[in-house]
Parts: structure tokens; sequence; C-alpha cells
């Protein structure tokens, strides 16, 4: 069955350190990929290794870089070597210092959002409007040191009671090449992002398993 381009969901992959992982991912249709600057993360790059790694990359595929609470330094250092068309921001950014940023550097933004149950919700409603596309990704275990890319899931149905459709918004958490068919249909998800489910290890992508992620989303 051939699918028009507008059903198509986005597909951001998220964490890409190597070479192979970036070819595998643009290759197979990924609309987003995803570079960590948040060193506690063992997915973190370099603003020079991103730069090098997103090399030919048509210009097409939007280049995502994920930051947990940065200063404006933090961004603007990335920003002299790396094209990005889209902030992730994976802290306890407020609504303010979203827009503050989308003013400052000129891009769109992404405001994650940890869930674990439904009244979690209600802590994405004051960024609508203000963030160009949200992220409801699982709230990480109490004992984990980053916010986001730690293979927890949550209960996709809880996303049915997310009602609004003015801002675009992806689901993560813990989906593999196995789940993320079901995932998309149960959540109703514009689209996905993915780090550890196309892992052979901690940050370590694996060139087969974000192919096989790519085709489970219909790409």
């Amino acid at each position: 069955m051939e699918h028009e381009e507008d059903d198509l969901p986005l597909v951001k992959i998220c964490g890409l350190t190597d070479h192979d992982a970036v070819a595998a991912a643009v290759q197979n249709g990924a609309s987003h990929l995803g570079f960590v600057f948040f060193a506690k993360s063992p997915r973190n790059v370099t603003p020079g290794q991103a730069a090098d790694l997103i090399d030919g990359v048509p210009d097409e595929v939007t280049i995502v870089g994920l930051f947990v609470d940065p200063t404006d330094d933090d961004i603007n250092t990335v920003m002299q070597q790396v094209r990005l068309g889209l902030l992730q921001l994976h802290g306890s950014e407020t609504p303010e210092r979203v827009e503050a940023l989308r003013q400052e550097f000129g891009l769109p933004v992404m405001k994650a959002i940890g869930v674990s149950s439904p009244e979690d919700l209600t802590a994405a409603e004051p960024y609508v409007g203000v963030a160009d596309m949200l992220l409801f990704d699982a709230k990480p275990p109490k004992d984990a040191d980053r916010p986001g890319g730690n293979a927890a899931s949550f209960d996709w149905s809880i996303m049915k009671a997310w009602t609004d459709r003015t801002t675009p918004w992806l689901l993560a958490g813990g989906l593999t090449p196995d789940t993320v068919a079901e995932a998309l249909e149960v959540s109703g998800a514009d689209g996905v992002d993915v780090s550890s489910g196309v892992e052979s290890a901690p940050g370590e992508k694996d060139p087969e398993l974000i192919e096989a992620f790519l085709i489970a989303c219909g790409l």
C-alpha cells in the first residue's frame, strides 16, 4: 500500500554519533536527525563532531540540537558550527524561556514533556502556542541522571486525552522496531522519536535497527 507523503509520520532518530547511523537514517527516510549536546549522555557529541556527521545530509532533513536547560552561549557555540533547524529542549525550561530562545536564535523549538500518567499532560498546556512542536517522552526512572534516552516507556493510550491539534507532537520513550507501529496507532502521534530502541549498546546506533524502525513506521 502506497502512502501519500502527508500521511507519513515524522521520524526523528536521536543521539546519532557515527556516519553509518546517519546514513541509515537518511537513506531510509528519517525526517529529523537528532544530536545530543549534553555532557551526561553517552550520546553526547561536540559541535565539531556533529558538523562532520551532517556534512552531505540533504537540506530537507531537519537537524535537531538536543539541549538540557542550556544557556544562550551553549546554543550559540553549537550554532557557530552546526546548521540546526530545530532546538529540542529536554530540561525544565519554562514557556517564557522557550519563547526567548525562539526569538534569540530564530529557530523553531520542540519542548519535551515527561509523561507517566494522564495528569502529566497538563504540564504541556502552557507550551501550546509557544513551542513549535511538543515531544511526549516517558518520565525518566528516579535514579536516572539524564531526562531521556533511558529506554523507559509509558502507556501510549494516555495520549488519547491530548486533544490539541494546533501543535505537532512526537511520541518517545522506549520505542523499538517491534512496537512503533502500534505506538503510532494507539497514541495518534504526528511522529516518533527514537534513541535507545535502535542501539546495540548505550550510545551505539545499529544501522540495521534504524532501517527496521523506519520501515516499521511505514517509510
